[in-house]
């Protein structure tokens, strides 16, 4: 006789690790059986599937109101079966949005906006959960439970956590803290921090770990791809088996190329970082109800984030989110100390020294250092400021307030993040031309060192 199971007890089996399978027949009891990319767990008496192509299934279900659906754990292989009794079809509201995020996220990535889509959230009563038996030829393997990450606690780890983030004394250290924080206590190796540039509806890579190429400066639209849909609607999104939603959709556009070739799809946004990638968690960073960035993190293990990373990193993102909201804030509040007696000039190179050619192309707004590019937008019409009136006058002191009020960089009136874009710059230098730096020297003082002969063109 099989054991009722509760569904609190299968978290692992509505990860879309294993595609489940659902059945349903029509008012003449002739069957239909057909694949799902996901089952959702909405409380523990219901459930929840994505109607996008399945006509079949939903004709069925309006005139025979009766499902079953069969998933598989993962990690132990074992089969459990649902009873079910369809309810309604929600075209709107919480669960609806919830399951329309990772589906928009998808679609974003592969270029399917539009096309591949959620139509309605099917929810269904569960009348029953039964293991199948006979479905292993042994014994299922003895799999502990690891969300707690082994004797950790929530409250330790939010103790241990928040004191890493208060311990940054500026936004510059908090990025790289915050990301040290994931690493050291979740075991997040590959992770990235973007900030939200509200001027330009980007979000920007100010700081990455775990990846052989930092990433840093790379941009991302707000609504596309996964990190921009998490951006736009401001929610978490944690992706299990992502490689296997990634083919469904890229299958879904293959059949919309072919079946309508002069249709427009967008090209598809390739996602930095790993090029295995199974399991992806982004979490917005929002304080007062503003955007401040989004933190990533994902890994080849199509395990490796659970309900419980998602539940407990709510709390540290807005933790986070409300100590950057007041480091952006104090620096664009503060007030220029007593400048700090001036560092000694460093000897020109000798002319045998080769020279650095710096150029910058107005109409594009970006700065190349030899062949290679650097920066672009306001960061790069920074530099090119900085590096003229250096050459102009021999300064190399300079101020954020003297940067604020200068109107050919054309900050923005309200909000110009002028720091972190201060950040950025100074991390896409100590990259890719060393040779050239941004130093603090005080809080809203900086001092721009070159150790080469600058040859300086514009374009």
């Amino acid at each position: 006789m099989n054991q009722p199971v509760r569904l609190c007890d299968l978290s692992r089996c509505f990860q879309g690790i294993i595609p489940s399978i659902i059945a349903t027949s029509d008012a003449n009891g002739i069957p239909n059986v057909t694949y799902l990319s996901q089952v959702y767990k909405v409380d523990d008496r219901h459930v929840a599937v994505s109607r996008q192509f399945f006509n079949k299934t939903s004709r069925n279900l309006d005139a025979n109101p009766r499902a079953c659906v069969e998933t598989c754990d993962p990690l132990t292989f074992q089969a459990y079966r649902f009873r079910l009794k369809f309810l309604r079809s929600e075209t709107s509201g919480p669960l609806f949005d919830q399951m329309k995020l990772r589906i928009d996220a998808i679609a974003s990535h592969t270029g399917m906006q539009g096309v591949f889509r959620l139509i309605a959230a099917d929810l269904f009563e569960v009348e029953s959960v039964e293991r199948v038996q006979g479905f292993l030829t042994a014994a299922p393997l003895d799999v502990p439970d690891a969300s707690l990450d082994g004797l950790r606690t929530e409250v330790r780890g939010l103790q241990w956590v928040s004191d890493r983030i208060n311990r940054a004394t500026d936004l510059d250290s908090l990025l790289d803290v915050v990301l040290q924080a994931l690493d050291e206590y979740f075991n997040f190796a590959h992770t990235s921090v973007l900030l939200f540039d509200e001027p330009r509806g980007m979000l920007v890579t100010m700081a990455s770990r775990g990846y052989g190429e930092s990433g840093v400066g790379a941009e991302v639209p707000i609504g596309q791809g996964l990190i921009g849909t998490v951006a736009r609607n401001r929610r978490l999104l944690r992706v299990t088996n992502l490689e296997a939603d990634l083919r469904y959709s890229r299958a879904a556009r293959r059949e919309t190329a072919s079946g309508a070739p002069g249709q427009a799809l967008n090209a598809e946004i390739p996602l930095p970082g790993l090029c295995d990638v199974q399991s992806f968690l982004a979490i917005p960073l929002v304080a007062g109800g503003r955007l401040i960035g989004v933190i990533a993190a994902e890994d080849s293990d199509p395990m490796r984030f659970g309900e419980w990373h998602e539940a407990y990193l709510e709390i540290v993102a807005n933790q986070i989110a409300l100590v950057m909201d007041r480091m952006i804030e104090r620096c664009n509040d503060a007030v220029d100390p007593v400048p700090a007696p001036a560092a000694p000039p460093r000897p020109v190179p000798p002319a045998k020294a080769p020279d650095l050619r710096v150029t910058y192309y107005a109409k594009d707004e970006a700065v190349f250092i030899g062949d290679e590019y650097l920066i672009r937008s306001i960061p790069a019409r920074i530099l090119w400021k900085l590096l003229t009136e250096s050459q102009r006058t021999g300064r190399t002191e300079f101020t954020n307030r003297e940067l604020r009020v200068d109107p050919s960089l054309g900050l923005p009136e309200v909000k110009d993040n002028l720091e972190s874009r201060l950040i950025l710059l100074r991390r896409r230098l100590q990259e890719k031309c060393p040779s050239i730096a941004l130093e603090s020297t005080g809080r809203g003082r900086f001092a721009l060192r070159a150790s080469a002969r600058l040859d300086l063109q514009e374009r």
